[in-house]
């Protein structure tokens, strides 16, 4: 069903919008999903803080160059764009273990801010360790030396109370 004039411009200011709000975007081919995997993948990604859009290419080319990222993207055939508006992994990260699990879900480009990601670029993003992981990470190596600092205080201190035991039991013997 062609759309009108005004229904394609209401579709490009909605993307427009989005893409101007993303912290990144990335494509993929999904043709062959049924319709129940893509609402599984959609389901996905709004739980990350991400959106599924499946817009005619030409249409997506004009949101981007209104959205100002001065970005082109080569989108050529049946492309979804997943936008991240909260997290910059999460679309990838997503999409690339939806892939593994799903052949005809083909991941293609993106977009990181105003930067054009290749595919390999992509795959490297998905495979980044979550925010949640990084910031586990970076407070157990922060945590570690004072840790270690407390753990030999506290043998210094032992030894100490094992010394003056030591010294109390001997002068009670002596006496």
């Amino acid at each position: 069903m062609a759309k009108t004039r005004q229904q394609k411009k209401k579709i490009i200011e909605k993307l427009t919008k989005e893409l101007s709000a993303s912290k990144s975007v990335v494509m993929a081919d999904y043709q062959g999903l049924t319709v129940e995997e893509t609402e599984e993948l959609r389901n996905q990604l709004y739980a990350q803080g991400a959106v599924l859009r499946v817009v005619k290419n030409k249409l997506a080319a004009i949101a981007l160059k209104e959205s100002e990222l001065d970005a082109t993207l080569d989108a050529t055939g049946q492309t979804a764009y997943a936008i991240g508006l909260e997290d910059e992994v999460a679309p990838a990260k997503i999409l690339y273990d939806f892939a593994k699990k799903h052949e005809a879900l083909e991941l293609k480009s993106g977009l990181l801010g105003n930067k054009v990601m290749t595919l390999e670029e992509v795959q490297a993003l998905a495979q980044l360790p979550s925010k949640e992981e990084m910031i586990a990470k970076t407070v157990a190596t922060i945590k570690a030396p004072i840790t270690g600092f407390v753990t030999v205080m506290g043998g210094n201190l032992r030894g100490l109370v094992q010394v003056l035991a030591q010294v109390r039991d001997a002068k009670g013997d002596a006496n």
